[in-house]
């Protein structure tokens, strides 16, 4: 099948439409999560920046994930969810694209060999998620071949655009906003592996399970150690440019207020309600009915007002 490629489109322009697009979606009662990457680094947790290790150590994608990274940092990945051995994108492009990356489960001996080598490295799911444990459980953890992340042979990438390559633009991006969402969602690789993270600790129950105890120095993986373990220089943020302090400008006083003619108040107060009478414009000003008359006869001198005759007094209209 023969595609013809589509014109350039600027980003603004993309944004605009995906945004009108995810807006109409979203309408339709459908989830959606789009990758939003603040600063340079796309990852900046343990688990974040472990998935993105893992990916950048197969040459199998080494000539297609820098056009990934370019696209998951412009905010392409308008949306992207994660289930059981499954990834669901939309991708931003000359149009939105939609991207598939099945990813097969942990085999249940590997699995079964992975949490005998953790066993006693870790000792709450909080500890696991936030990934505060011993350097050499992450790095089981991180084994290429027989540990937690997939390898090439175990993804299976899809895209509808016309890109015949085996990775195009929009799945890298796609793979590396799974490392963005990781950084607030760490659970969801055990729930693409199709595992249990709870398997992990060291004991049972339930009480131990949700313990929030911070480990000792010494059992704490920084991130920054995380490229170590692929042999990798990870993205870094960029240091915040320095920024002078602005000059506070001294507000300038708000001139008196003018009294405002009773005329004028007594008209504003006509056009609002449309009619009134002497008891409602004495109301209206807090004159009295000696003060009120002459102004009332000026609204109708300057043809503001018009007297309508009843039965039980004069009536105001305003023209």
């Amino acid at each position: 099948m023969h595609y013809q490629w589509a014109s350039y489109v600027p980003v603004a322009e993309r944004r605009r439409k995906a945004a009108t697009e995810m807006a109409k979606l979203a309408k339709k009662g459908q989830t959606i999560s789009p990758v939003r990457i603040e600063g340079r680094a796309i990852a900046t947790t343990v688990w974040g920046k472990a998935w993105c290790a893992n990916l950048e150590a197969y040459s199998d994608y080494a000539n297609r994930l820098p056009r990934g990274r370019t696209y998951v940092r412009n905010g392409s990945v308008v949306d992207l969810q994660i289930a059981p051995g499954r990834i669901e994108a939309r991708v931003s492009g000359s149009s939105i694209y939609r991207a598939t990356v099945t990813v097969t489960a942990l085999p249940k001996l590997r699995w079964e060999m992975l949490v005998a080598d953790c066993a006693g490295g870790i000792d709450s799911l909080v500890e696991l998620l936030q990934g505060r444990f011993s350097k050499g459980v992450m790095e089981r953890l991180c084994r290429q071949g027989d540990g937690l992340f997939p390898t090439p042979k175990e993804i299976n990438l899809d895209c509808s655009c016309p890109d015949g390559a085996y990775m195009c633009k929009h799945v890298a991006a796609v793979l590396y906003g799974v490392g963005d969402r990781l950084d607030h969602q760490p659970e969801l690789l055990f729930t693409l592996r199709r595992v249990a993270a709870t398997d992990l600790l060291a004991k049972a129950g339930a009480g131990l399970a949700t313990n929030a105890t911070a480990p000792s120095a010494d059992r704490t993986l920084a991130a920054d150690d995380v490229g170590a373990l692929f042999g990798l220089e990870m993205d870094q943020p960029e240091p915040e440019p320095f920024k002078p302090p602005v000059p506070v400008a001294r507000a300038k006083p708000k001139p008196a207020r003018t009294p405002r003619d009773p005329a004028s108040r007594l008209l504003g107060v006509l056009r609002k309600r449309g009619s009134f009478d002497n008891a409602a414009a004495r109301e209206a000003t807090g004159l009295d009915a000696v003060s009120v008359r002459p102004l009332l006869q000026r609204l109708v001198a300057e043809g503001h007002a018009r007297i309508v005759g009843q039965k039980r007094g004069t009536r105001y209209v305003a023209t």
